[in-house]
């Protein structure tokens, strides 16, 4: 039975896996997608909250320094106020006390340097540039004012990193400004160590943008590294997320300066969201597994029944005389889906077997309409032949032809067989050669070419005859030249391969094309078709006639036939 249905398409219990995979999936990227969303935006305020604390300290640390500059200012600006001898005393005492204080210097009302303490050091005779003092902004200040960190240009061959604080003297006198160098060192050395994640780090800034120290400082003059301290400026302090960095900005109590955090999103942030991510792939891998085994064992729950029923479908496909059957249990609609296919089982069985008895009753009498009318067709013929002998005198012709003529007879009957022995077949072909033989007055010559491995298999009766007959009629009877018809037998594998070939005038392409499609109304097509008709009934459409002609030269009949041996023929 042949498969009209695909059997390609998907399977319930896969569409049931992946509805519950595809809905767990959605789900699970959702919930994932909603988290890492929130997760990042508690790790963004997990940074700015961490880059505050740092910068707050840094802060609290700076705004330290500065009130000590003040203490030390104010002790300064006390021991200003005694006469000479004492004032020198008290900042000795003072510098050997404090000795992050690297000089202590007074100057005059137009800038000029007065007097300098310092341990164990003098100043310049010349000093090209004092760094320490601007009379200028010493002049627009009424209050103690303080600059950016510097190089102490005081003295000679050494160059400590300081910064001062310069303070108006109120007691009329020679000095006018006094001021404090204190070492910037500590301060730089501890915002140096100051980072937030492993590239954050501090930077101050004054009010109006200006970088008072950066612990890159040598990258900010080499150009390898700028800051928008522009931008910065104008904002208020804070905690501010520009895309990948982080700014935190807080003033220095007490003073115009201002501490800058920088810090950067992907360290403190999205290296975090990444881990998170990785840790949450795993989670949904692993969920989606459970998902997975879960509905697949629940499919197989479900589907084995189905498949059952399905198997058992493909089984009655593949073999439907001898299926057996077997009830299919499982869920209830399983179970009366199983009990009707059971009853169609039997009715499409019973089915079967009454319209096989049909068919064999047609086979029947279709083989025995076309042996009706092979069987007249060459009595016809026969008897003609040997009417024509009687008239022309030839009696002892006429009873050899009478006698080849029943023994042709008596193996066409062959006891209301339709196959006979190849031997039989060989027999009655070459009685109906000597019967034509004797109409053609000799004008062919014929021979037999038979394998005798082959005389015991069975053939369809009266299978050579009418491709003879064909032969002498349409292939020899125009020649001029002596005619010769050869007849071979010889198996093929599985085959019995019959051949009748002649060296008659042949065919063209045409007619061998048309010649098996010829209609019972013509006399060439009657024997040619039915031989062609009854082969593929009894055995196949792979069985049959094949036919080979060149015109003038002849042609060449091959009939194959399965090898079929006494007794089995029935089941064939």
């Amino acid at each position: 039975m042949k498969r009209g249905v695909s059997r390609s398409g998907v399977r319930i219990t896969t569409i049931l896996v992946a509805m519950v995979v595809g809905v767990v999936a959605i789900i699970l990227c959702c919930c994932i997608l909603l988290f890492l969303n929130r997760y990042r935006s508690a790790m963004v305020q997990s940074a700015r909250t961490t880059s505050a604390q740092a910068v707050s300290q840094v802060s609290n640390t700076v705004g330290n320094y500065l009130s000590d500059m003040n203490q030390a200012m104010a002790l300064v600006e006390q021991s200003m106020l005694e006469n000479e001898g004492s004032r020198d005393e008290l900042l000795a005492a003072f510098l050997q006390f404090r000795p992050d204080v690297v000089a202590v210097t007074s100057y005059s009302a137009q800038g000029a340097l007065l007097d300098c303490w310092s341990p164990g050091r003098q100043p310049k005779e010349h000093i090209y540039q004092n760094l320490s003092f601007n009379l200028e902004k010493a002049l627009h200040s009424s209050a103690p004012y303080m600059t950016a960190p510097h190089v102490e240009t005081l003295f000679e061959s050494y160059y400590p990193w300081v910064v001062t604080m310069t303070a108006p003297l109120s007691q009329p006198g020679e000095a006018a400004w006094v001021s404090l160098d204190l070492s910037f060192s500590s301060i730089s050395n501890y915002i140096n160590n100051v980072s937030i994640g492993q590239r954050g780090y501090c930077f101050l800034m004054d009010r109006d943008g200006n970088i008072v120290y950066h612990p890159q400082q040598q990258l900010l003059y080499a150009g390898l590294k700028s800051e928008n301290t522009n931008a910065l400026a104008a904002l208020d302090d804070g905690t501010y997320v520009d895309d990948t960095v982080i700014y935190c900005l807080t003033s220095v109590e007490g003073s115009d300066w201002r501490i800058i955090g920088v810090s950067y999103v992907d360290e403190l942030v999205n290296r975090n969201v990444q881990d998170m991510i990785r840790l949450s792939g795993l989670l949904a891998v692993v969920v989606l597994a459970a998902a997975l085994l879960t509905s697949f064992l629940l499919s197989q729950l479900l589907g084995r029944p189905l498949r059952g029923l399905a198997s058992a479908m493909e089984s009655f496909e593949t073999d439907a005389d001898h299926f057996t059957y077997r009830p299919v249990g499982g869920t209830r609609e399983v179970r009366e889906l199983s009990d009707s296919f059971g009853h169609m089982v039997v009715r499409i069985q019973q089915l079967m077997s009454t319209v096989r008895e049909e068919e064999v009753n047609l086979r029947k009498t279709e083989l025995k309409a076309l042996q009706a009318q092979i069987n007249p067709h060459f009595l016809y013929n026969t008897l003609d032949s040997i009417a024509w002998m009687c008239e022309q005198g030839r009696n002892t012709d006429a009873v050899k032809m009478v006698h080849a003529l029943a023994r042709l007879f008596r193996i066409s009957i062959s006891k209301g067989s339709e196959l006979i022995p190849i031997a039989k077949e060989i027999e009655h072909a070459e009685s109906y050669l000597q019967i034509q033989k004797y109409r053609y007055k000799n004008q062919f010559t014929y021979e037999f070419e038979v394998d005798p491995a082959c005389l015991d298999y069975y053939c369809n009766k009266i299978t050579l005859q009418p491709i003879i007959e064909n032969a002498i009629n349409h292939g020899l009877d125009l020649l001029v030249d002596e005619g010769r018809i050869t007849v071979r037998v010889y198996p093929d594998g599985e085959d019995i391969v019959f051949t009748v070939q002649d060296n008659g005038v042949g065919m063209s392409e045409e007619q061998v094309a048309s010649i098996l499609q010829h209609g019972p109304k013509d006399r060439t097509g009657i024997g040619i078709k039915n031989v062609n008709d009854r082969l593929q009934i009894y055995f196949g459409k792979q069985y049959g006639l094949h036919i080979t002609s060149e015109l003038d030269v002849g042609t060449c009949v091959e009939i194959r036939m399965p090898k079929i041996q006494e007794g089995s023929y029935e089941t064939k």
